[in-house]
């Protein structure tokens, strides 16, 4: 089992799913943008990700590039732990719900952001749209707000850790890294499961 990525990136999530589930796994640092042998534009790499992106995972003729679907897939790896709920349940329901709502709205202004400052060729950046970022993030809070609470005491679905709080969190963290003002209570959140032993962990394999 094999997960390819680089530091700060959607990567971190993977391995950090992997290390909450107790995955043995091999992680493999790529150089975004290089063409060097580790890097993510070599022939070899974008055999397995023809975007030449990451995070990518491998397993056993498994090959995702999309970190919620890999977050999703490491769970069900391991059902005992119950990082997921488990199918056809409202509890499932819930987790697609805020799953979905973290790669689709919380992140994005966050993505774009980055994409206007560095991540696009300096002749596509639109500096006038860093504000409107701002303002979408703001937003986006408020309606997290009201699918877990502006200060949750415990996890996103309750009283039981799953994956979403992943996503959730290192969305967070991807916002206070980026100067965004995250709200007191998520800021606590975010914290709190940050200074989990698998996060940690993570942090340590990725070298962060």
């Amino acid at each position: 089992m094999k997960l390819y990525g680089t530091k700060k990136s959607r990567s971190f999530r993977c391995v950090w799913a992997a290390e909450e589930a107790g995955i043995d796994y091999e992680y493999i640092e790529v150089a975004l943008g290089s063409t060097e042998s580790n890097g993510s534009q070599t022939d070899h790499y974008k055999k397995l990700n023809f975007q030449g992106k990451v995070p990518t995972f491998c397993n056993h003729g498994v090959t995702l590039t999309e970190s919620g679907a890999i977050v999703n897939y490491l769970a069900k790896l391991k059902p005992e732990k119950n990082l997921i709920p488990a199918d056809d349940t409202p509890a499932r329901a819930h987790y697609d719900q805020l799953a979905f709502f973290v790669l689709s709205d919380l992140e994005q202004a966050l993505w774009t952001n980055g994409k206007h400052r560095f991540a696009i060729p300096k002749q596509y950046r639109i500096a006038d749209i860093l504000p409107t970022t701002h303002w979408e993030f703001e937003k986006s809070q408020k309606a997290l707000a009201r699918l877990i609470g502006e200060h949750p005491v415990e996890f996103a679905l309750g009283k039981h850790f799953t994956m979403a709080d992943i996503l959730i969190a290192h969305t967070l963290n991807w916002a206070e890294s980026f100067n965004f003002d995250v709200l007191p209570g998520f800021l606590d959140y975010k914290n709190r499961l940050y200074s989990r032993p698998a996060c940690i962990a993570a942090m340590e394999k990725i070298g962060i």
